[in-house]
C-alpha cells in the first residue's frame, strides 16, 4: 500500500482591508494559510513531490491539541497510510514541547518523516536524529520533575494528616464476622454490599492479624515458661551451691523444655496468608 505525502497547515484565511485597520494585530497573520500552502508547495516541486494531500485547520489555535484536520491526519499516520509529514513550522503543528514530542514519538514509532520547513529540520537526516535525542531528555527530564513534585506534595500532605487515596466504604467488621463463620466470598460481598476485590483485601488482613495475635500469644507463653521455671530452679541450685557448670547444664535442659512446651502448645496450627 503507497503511502502519502500529507501538508498540514494552520492559520487564519485572507482578512479584508477593513479588519487589518480595526486589528492591526491581526495583520502578520492576514495571509497565514495562503503563505503556508505557498511554502508548502515550493518545497514539494523542488523535492520532486507531485501526490501530497494537504490538511488544513483554520482559525483554531495552536494551544489546542485537538483539532479536526490535525486529528485526521495523525489517525493516518497510527494507520500506518503516511510517509511523510510537512509543515511551516513547529508553532503550526504544535504550540506546547510537551504536543511537539507526543507527535514526534508517533512519527518515529510509524517511521514517518516529519519535516518542518523554516526551521530546516528532517527527522531523517543527522540533525533530526540528534533533535529526537534531545527532545527525548527533555521530555524525560520534564517527567522526573513531575513525579518530584507530585511526591512532594504526598509528603507534605502525609505530615497534615490528609488521608492519601480513596476512603475506605466497605465494613471491616461484618467482613471479618462473615468469614469467621465460613462463608463464601460471594456471599460475604452480597450481604455486606462490596465487591469480591473489597473481601479479598479483608481477608488478607483478618489472617495477618490473626497471625499477630497468635505470635504474640506465643511469646508470652514462651516468657511465663521461662521466666517461671528456668529463673526459680536456676536461683534454687544456686543456693544449693552448686558448680557453675552443672547450674549451665541444667539451665540449657529447661531451656529445651521449654520450647518443646511452645510447640506442643502451638501445634501444627498454620494460618494462610493468601485467598
Amino acid at each position: 500500500m503507497k503511502r502519502k505525502v500529507a501538508c498540514y497547515i494552520r492559520g487564519y484565511n485572507d482578512l479584508n482591508q477593513t479588519d487589518s485597520i480595526k486589528n492591526p494585530s491581526a495583520y502578520g497573520q492576514q495571509t497565514g494559510l495562503e503563505s503556508q500552502i505557498r511554502a508548502l508547495k515550493d518545497w514539494c516541486t523542488r523535492n520532486q513531490v507531485d501526490d501530497y494531500e494537504l490538511f488544513a485547520d483554520e482559525g483554531i489555535s495552536g494551544a489546542k491539541e485537538s483539532r479536526p484536520a490535525l486529528n485526521r491526519l495523525m489517525t493516518m499516520v497510527e494507520n500506518n497510510k503516511v510517509d511523510q509529514v510537512i509543515v511551516f513550522s513547529f508553532s503550526r503543528f504544535a504550540r506546547s514541547t510537551s504536543h511537539l514530542l507526543k507527535g514526534l514519538k508517533t512519527f518515529k514509532e510509524m517511521n514517518t518523516r516529519f519535516i518542518s520547513i523554516t526551521e530546516s529540520i528532517d527527522t531523517n537526516s543527522p540533525l533530526g536524529v540528534a533533535l529526537y535525542t534531545i527532545l527525548g531528555a527533555l521530555a524525560q527530564l520534564e517527567r522526573e520533575m513531575i513525579i518530584e513534585r507530585v511526591r512532594a506534595g504526598m509528603r507534605n500532605a502525609k505530615a497534615k494528616g490528609i488521608r492519601i487515596g480513596r476512603a475506605r466504604k466497605r465494613n471491616s467488621m461484618l467482613i471479618e464476622s462473615l468469614l469467621d463463620a465460613g462463608l463464601s466470598f460471594r456471599e460475604i460481598a452480597k450481604i455486606a454490599r462490596c465487591s469480591h476485590g473489597s473481601v479479598s483485601a479483608q481477608k488478607k488482613e483478618w489472617l495477618n492479624k490473626k497471625n499477630r495475635v497468635e505470635q504474640e500469644k506465643m511469646a508470652k507463653i514462651a516468657s511465663e515458661i521461662k521466666d517461671n521455671q528456668i529463673e526459680s530452679t536456676v536461683e534454687q541450685m544456686k543456693s544449693m551451691n552448686l558448680s557453675d557448670e552443672m547450674v549451665t547444664k541444667v539451665q540449657e535442659k529447661l531451656e529445651n523444655e521449654a520450647r518443646d512446651n511452645v510447640r506442643k502448645i502451638q501445634g501444627d496450627l498454620v494460618y494462610e496468608t493468601y485467598d
